[in-house]
């Protein structure tokens, strides 16, 4: 594990279903293992660890930095089951995002393609996603939650699951995501990030050492019943939001 890597915090079972798990993943954790990046922990691991179940998997997955509620399914007919939902869009997923900047509207839906903007001058991120005309369909909901000078808690809902859709639908909007590498206000970050890894001077440009995005709610229905979990904001986003009302 590197430095970097939070080692007092660990995934949480939030819920526990006979079908399945839903984990409150902490940031800087894989959803599984890639092996490539073998120094960082992953939750698929932790948990067939935990409750010695080789069987759990995930039906979906979270960026590493990205923090929250995450599926893990406890069978094969539960994964096809949930492969189904996530294929028709009948997982509700709510995020809370932190991010620079204060809009002018309380609620707002951005509906706006998205797709790989190329290598070029101006970017040197092979996959950063931006809103091109020939993009794939994509929409999000955001609602405002709170404001601080500067700064605004946002809910996001993505309406469709395209590559780094709310950060890069955010960034369209003028409205960074706080410590977000790729789509946040310093271009440069990402490139010195792969060379350097993540530094006390990166932190102190970023404002945190992780992107400010937080999977909030998971709702879908099951077996007749309608499940809704929330992961409350984690600990880190809530300890800069509210040292932002300190200054």
């Amino acid at each position: 594990m590197t430095a970097a890597t939070p080692l007092s915090e660990r995934p949480r079972i939030v819920t526990e279903h006979p079908d399945f798990y839903v984990i409150a993943k902490p940031a800087r954790w894989l959803t599984h293992p890639v092996r490539a990046r073998v120094d960082v922990p992953d939750v698929l691991t932790f948990l067939q660890h935990e409750t010695g179940e080789e069987r759990v998997a995930p039906p979906h997955r979270l960026d590493r930095e990205t923090s929250g509620a995450q599926i893990f399914t406890r069978d094969s007919d539960a994964a096809r089951r949930f492969f189904t939902l996530f294929k028709e869009h009948l997982v509700g997923k709510s995020y809370l995002a932190i991010v620079h900047g204060s809009p002018e509207w309380d609620e707002t839906v951005l509906d706006a393609p998205l797709g790989f903007v190329g290598l070029s001058e101006s970017n040197h991120i092979q996959i950063r996603q931006g809103v091109v005309p020939d993009g794939k369909p994509a929409a999000t909901e955001f609602r405002v939650v709170a404001r601080q000078p500067g700064f605004t808690l946002l809910h996001a809902f993505p309406r469709s699951g395209r590559l780094h859709q709310i950060r890069a639908h955010l960034s369209h909007l003028g409205l960074p995501m706080v410590g977000d590498k790729i789509y946040g206000r310093d271009p440069d970050v990402f490139l010195d990030f792969m060379q350097t890894g993540q530094t006390d001077e990166l932190t102190r440009r970023l404002l945190l050492p992780r992107q400010a995005l937080h999977a909030h709610r998971l709702s879908f229905g099951w077996d007749s019943a309608q499940m809704r979990v929330e992961v409350p904001l984690a600990a880190d986003l809530q300890a800069f939001w509210d040292g932002l009302a300190e200054h």
